[in-house]
């Protein structure tokens, strides 16, 4: 999937009649940004688990998503209406995760995504299997890809070896055995990833 996140979006591009962006199946995944990006500013969840943890969106995520230009969703949503709350924020990207029914695949998650922002290669599944040898597997999963975020383990992970980089935001709503819920946050200029934090909501 190639967003159109370019430092000047050609006009119309990727975008649909009611002004929002398009997956592949030709549906609404959010509102469009016009005109010139400086960089791309993504917000990376996982693992939300509505509506058992996530009623509606937490006021902390929320301060983060206004500031989005795009929203990945690595899994776990477990109802899709999370997926069209997040929209209304910016365009959603989600993949499925092992508790993700029917309504989350139909609203349009597959099990994983490939996507080109900016110029860098970004692949996102939910579960990528054990810590051992796992950035060696993601490498083998995804050759050509510079950022891999998945979740599963909602345990906020951010690692780089051999040109490659995995990312695991956690979740904002689960936090498990963690000191605190959390989410990701992405900075993609020219092709390069210039920033990546994972910071506290709760």
């Amino acid at each position: 999937m190639h967003l159109l996140f370019a430092r000047r979006a050609a006009p119309g591009a990727g975008v649909g009649a009611a002004g929002g962006h398009r997956d592949r199946g030709g549906r609404g995944v959010g509102p469009a940004r016009a005109g010139k990006i400086s960089a791309v500013r993504v917000v990376v969840l996982a693992d939300t688990h509505a509506p058992r943890r996530w009623r509606v969106c937490p006021p902390r995520v929320a301060e983060h998503l206004r500031n989005a230009d795009l929203i990945l969703h690595a899994g776990d949503v477990c109802t899709a209406p999370v997926l069209v709350e997040l929209a209304e924020y910016a365009p959603v990207v989600a993949v499925l995760g092992n508790n993700d029914g029917p309504d989350v695949a139909a609203w349009g998650a597959g099990p994983t995504a490939e996507l080109d922002l900016d110029g860098l290669s970004v692949a996102m599944v939910h579960d990528s299997g054990p810590a051992a040898g796992r950035l060696t597997r993601m490498r083998r999963t995804f050759p050509g890809a510079d950022l891999v975020v998945f979740g599963h383990s909602h345990i906020p992970l951010d690692e780089s070896a051999g040109g490659l980089r995995i990312f695991n935001p956690g979740s904002p709503t689960d936090r498990r055995r963690q000191p605190h819920g959390t989410l990701g946050l992405l900075r993609i200029d020219s092709g390069h990833l210039t920033q990546a934090s994972i910071v506290p909501v709760t």
